[in-house]
C-alpha cells in the first residue's frame, strides 16, 4: 500500500466493468455513491472523489487472458489525511490475491 495519494492518478485494474461496479459500493464504505457511465462520483466528507472508468483489451500472457480496465482518479477537497484514509480502505476491499 502507498504511503500517500495525489490529488488525480491513474491506475490499470485487472477486472471487468462488471466486477468493478459490483465491489465499488463495499470499497467505498459509508460514503455516498453515484454511478454514470463509466463514471462515478463518491462524496466523502466535505469533498468528493470523482472515477472515470474505460474498458482496455485484456491482457495476454501465454494462454491466460487478463481483464483490464482503465480507471482515473480524482479527489476534490480532501486534505492528503483525508485521501489516504479513504485509499487505504478502498486499496484494501479491492486486493484480489490467489494462492
Amino acid at each position: 500500500m502507498q504511503s500517500e495519494y495525489a490529488q488525480s492518478f491513474e491506475r490499470e485494474m485487472a477486472c471487468t466493468q462488471a466486477e468493478w461496479l459490483r465491489w465499488l459500493p463495499a470499497a467505498i464504505g459509508e460514503s455516498t455513491l453515484h454511478i454514470g457511465p463509466g463514471t462515478a462520483s463518491v462524496g466523502i466528507g466535505g469533498g468528493m472523489l470523482h472515477l472515470h472508468w474505460k474498458e482496455a483489451p485484456p491482457r495476454v500472457i501465454a494462454l491466460v487472458r487478463l481483464p483490464r480496465l482503465h480507471v482515473s482518479f480524482r479527489f476534490e477537497g480532501l486534505s492528503a489525511e483525508q485521501r489516504l484514509a479513504f485509499m487505504r480502505r478502498f486499496d484494501l476491499h479491492m486486493q484480489r490475491g490467489g494462492g
